[in-house]
């Protein structure tokens, strides 16, 4: 397990965290923020978020599926009790979100931060 991940104090966060996944051959995942909440959740993991920003509906679909990869590295690392979630800004059609939701993917609007609120933020 990847130690300060797993040790975050209730009610800090990171930036720019590097989280290792994987067996025999580890791999760095880097998360954009790392919020532990103030109530700790009983598997002591943080809320993982991913910032994504676009400009216009093509770009999106090109990397997709990066998200949901990232997701099943974690999740087979950390179990099913993890949660990432893609902070969007910008432009994403129909076609992006629900190819996120099949994946399992949740997601926050820019415009609707308050949403972080029923992760326990």
């Amino acid at each position: 397990m990847n130690e300060p991940l797993m040790h975050m104090e209730a009610g800090t966060f990171a930036f720019r965290m590097n989280v290792m996944v994987g067996g025999e051959h580890t791999v760095k995942i880097p998360i954009d923020a790392v919020v532990q909440p103030k109530v700790l959740s009983p598997s002591r993991l943080p809320l993982l978020i991913e910032a994504k920003s676009a400009g216009d509906f093509a770009n999106v679909n090109k990397r997709r599926k990066e998200e949901a990869q990232k997701l099943n590295q974690l999740r087979s690392m950390y179990g099913n009790q993890l949660q990432f979630v893609l902070f969007l800004c910008g432009y994403f059609d129909a076609g992006y979100l629900g190819y996120s939701a099949a994946e399992g993917l949740d997601w926050v609007w820019e415009h609707r931060i308050e949403d972080f609120l029923q992760f326990g933020l």
